[in-house]
C-alpha cells in the first residue's frame, strides 16, 4: 500500500468523498456480530469516512493509513464527531503484524478495507490478518460505488468527456471497483480459507458539481493534481457541459464482500 494522497488531495478527500449510510454499518455489525467488546482495524482508513461512524457502534477502532495528512484530517473529524474510541496509526498493509502491539495481544472483530484494496497485496494481507481475528470475525472489503466517471448515466459520460479533454487521453481507471475487481477480492478470500459472503446496499443520493469535481481530484496523487487555475476551469467546464446545473442524482451501489473466519 502506497502513500500519495497528501496536501490538497487529502482535503478534497475529506470534503467530497461520500460517507456510508446506516445500512452499511448494519450489515458490517450483523455479519461479524460486532459489539461494544470488539475492536475493528480500518486499513486504508483515509479521512475516517468509515472508521468514525463504525466507532459509534463498537468498542474501539484502529484507523490505519500510510498518509499523515489523511490521518490528521481523520483525527480532526473524529474530534468534531465526539469520537473518543478511535486510534489513528501511520502504516499500511505490510505493517499489519506490528498492530499486535497496540492491540496488547487482543483479537479483533474485523478488518475493514474501504476503497483501498487496489493498493494492497490481497493474498499476503488476507493470510496475515487471520491470527488477529477472533472466531466469527473476518475481513470486509467495501467498495463505495463505481468511480464517478464510469457510471451508466448521462452526467457521468459528460464528466468523463471533460476529464479526457483535461488529460488528453481516455479515462478508464476503475480503481478495481468493477466486477473484475470484486472477483479478485472474492477469489483471494476463498484462497485464504475464509467463508465468503457478499451484500450490496443501493440508494439514491444528491451529487453536487462541487462534490463531483472534488471527488475526481481526491482520486489523484498530489503530484498529478492540476494547477489551481486548471481546476477552476475544469469545474466551470463540467458545470457548463451539464447545462448549468449544480446537482444531479447518483445511484450508489456499495458492495460489501466478507471473508468470515470459522471458529
Amino acid at each position: 500500500m502506497t502513500s500519495g494522497f497528501s496536501g490538497e488531495v487529502a482535503t478534497y478527500y475529506a470534503r467530497h468523498r461520500r460517507g456510508y449510510p446506516p445500512e452499511v454499518l448494519d450489515a458490517l455489525t450483523a455479519t461479524f456480530h460486532l459489539g461494544v467488546e470488539d475492536t475493528v482495524i480500518d486499513l486504508g482508513c483515509g479521512t475516517g469516512q468509515l472508521s468514525i461512524p463504525l466507532a459509534a457502534r463498537i468498542g474501539a477502532v484502529l484507523g490505519v493509513d500510510p498518509e499523515p495528512d489523511m490521518l490528521a484530517l481523520a483525527r480532526s473529524a473524529g474530534v468534531e464527531a465526539g469520537t473518543t474510541n478511535a486510534t489513528w496509526i501511520l502504516g499500511g498493509d505490510r505493517d499489519l503484524p506490528a498492530l499486535s502491539r497496540p492491540l496488547g495481544g487482543r483479537t479483533v472483530g474485523a478488518l475493514t478495507v474501504a476503497v483501498a484494496i487496489h493498493f494492497m497485496d490481497r493474498d499476503t494481507l488476507f493470510e496475515a490478518v487471520r491470527p488477529l481475528l477472533r472466531p466469527g470475525g473476518g475481513i470486509a472489503v467495501v467498495t463505495n460505488g463505481a468511480p464517478l466517471w464510469l457510471q451508466n448515466t448521462a452526467w457521468s459520460e459528460t464528466l468523463r468527456g471533460c476529464l479526457e479533454r483535461l488529460f488528453g487521453h481516455p479515462v478508464t481507471g476503475s480503481c478495481q471497483t468493477d466486477e473484475a475487481g470484486r472477483r479478485r477480492n472474492r477469489e483471494a478470500l476463498v484462497r485464504a480459507g475464509y467463508r465468503y459472503a457478499e451484500t450490496c446496499v443501493e440508494y439514491d443520493a444528491p451529487l453536487t458539481v462541487d462534490d463531483m469535481v472534488g471527488g475526481v481530484f481526491s482520486a489523484m496523487s498530489a503530484d498529478s493534481l492540476p494547477s489551481v487555475q486548471q481546476r477552476a476551469e475544469f469545474a466551470a467546464e463540467v458545470r457548463e457541459a451539464l447545462g448549468g446545473t449544480d446537482e444531479v442524482t447518483e445511484r450508489v451501489r456499495v458492495w460489501l464482500q466478507y471473508g468470515v473466519r470459522n471458529a
